[in-house]
């Protein structure tokens, strides 16, 4: 298991990250998600021993990560912006990474190669954006790590190659009982991908849960009233992104109990419609929450 505890890193006086605590199960995984900036690839380096934080700590097994030559060798951080020596190939990065992971499988390698069509003996520098993440998936899995770290790592990959990724991605997992971590932009691939999500904004972790239980505890209601009414009549319910459309009352709250929707059924609606949100509705619900919101830019 990965846990990240109570972590804080800076950079001088700004703080990137403040009070991040998340831990990822053996087979699961995780989606990070995140407008730019929010602090995804801070928080994956950290959790893959790259840096070390001001404060808390990244745990493996209940072992620290950082300064952990035996623990970093079971994870494989895959970055966004991916970077290979001037005459570098395939076979060349695979006797690289085999004097750095011990579990290193030439088999694995060469059964990848194929599977994605990459001649091991050109320089990947000469690859498309989209072949140097394959290149470097097909070593990722070939070290046979127990963790997986993916920064953006779908980001120009064909979609042939893409669902490719994503069954040997679970595959894998399945086989090995692996655990992942992967920074996306696109919630519709997490969705379909992840078994948990994450949302950073504001430099914490603000939701985490299952996607099998995607709405996390949030519910969001419609109200249609046939008579006047005011917004200041739901002051007794902690209503997120309250507004008025006509004789409409739109909002969302945190749980859905039993004293939720008494208080609802108290204001006297003549409809009451509770609406499931999905992942994206999730995402801009706590960015509007967040740093910005997006319906008053223009207003």
């Amino acid at each position: 298991m990965i846990e990240v505890k109570n972590l804080t890193k800076r950079y001088g006086s700004f703080t990137a990250l403040q009070d991040i605590s998340l831990s990822v199960d053996k087979g699961d995984i995780y989606g990070l998600v995140g407008y730019n900036g929010a602090g995804k690839t801070t928080l994956l380096k950290n959790i893959s021993g790259v840096y070390k934080p001001e404060e808390g700590g990244v745990y493996y097994n209940s072992k620290p990560v950082f300064d952990n030559p035996k623990i970093k060798e079971k994870i494989f951080f895959i970055p966004d912006d991916l970077y290979f020596g001037t005459y570098a190939n395939m076979n060349k990065m695979a006797a690289f990474y085999n004097g750095y992971y011990s579990k290193f499988d030439y088999s694995t390698f060469k059964r990848l190669t194929e599977a994605f069509g990459l001649d091991p003996t050109k320089r990947i520098n000469g690859f498309s954006k989209g072949m140097q993440r394959q290149a470097e998936m097909v070593l990722a899995l070939s070290t046979r790590p127990e963790v997986i770290l993916l920064d953006e790592s779908f980001d120009g990959i064909d979609p042939q190659k893409r669902i490719l990724i994503k069954g040997l991605v679970t595959e894998y997992i399945n086989d090995f009982e692996a655990s992942v971590i992967i920074s996306s932009h696109n919630l519709t691939e997490l969705e379909d991908l992840c078994t948990d999500i994450g949302i950073i904004n504001g430099k914490k972790i603000v939701i985490s849960g299952k996607v099998s239980s995607l709405s996390f505890g949030k519910s969001k209601y419609r109200l249609a009233f046939n008579r006047p009414f005011s917004l200041d009549e739901f002051s007794g319910i902690e209503a997120q992104g309250l507004r008025k459309d006509g004789q409409l009352a739109i909002f969302t709250v945190m749980g859905d109990s039993d004293e939720i929707q008494e208080k609802i059924k108290a204001l006297k609606p003549a409809v009451i419609e509770r609406i499931n949100l999905s992942l994206e509705e999730i995402f801009m619900e706590e960015m509007e929450e967040g740093d910005y919101d997006l319906k008053k830019i223009f207003s």
